[in-house]
């Protein structure tokens, strides 16, 4: 019903920033909240951050200050600014799409962000 496709993934050093971006399409009209999860090697994929249609957002505290969750209802496009990277931000980097008209969450393929300290 829905896909989505991430982008902007990469090595960075410690205290740099990246800009993930992802793209849903399909039947982008029934999505109410989009977000991103992280898993790291060995630990259960994680909440970093999300957002609804009506720019509400909610961070893990791992993250807040550091990343910036943002969103283009238009063009079904979220980004995720990440600045003052940590080793520990390392992992792969999940887009999800939810809604109750959506039934079931869809899930982008992942991206990897490595941040070498």
């Amino acid at each position: 019903q829905v896909q989505l496709v991430e982008s902007g993934g990469g090595l960075v050093q410690a205290g740099g920033s990246l800009r993930l971006s992802c793209a849903a399409s399909g039947m982008t009209w029934k999505i109410k909240v989009m977000g991103w999860y992280r898993q790291a090697p060995g630990k259960q994929r994680e909440l970093v951050a999300t957002i609804t249609d009506g720019v509400i957002t909610n961070y893990a505290d791992s993250v807040k200050g550091r990343f910036t969750i943002s969103r283009d209802n238009a063009k079904s496009i979220v980004s995720l600014q990440m600045n003052n990277l940590k080793a520990e931000d390392t992992a792969v980097y999940y887009c999800n799409a939810g809604g109750v008209l959506l039934g079931r969450p869809a899930w982008g393929q992942g991206t990897q962000v490595t941040v070498s300290s």
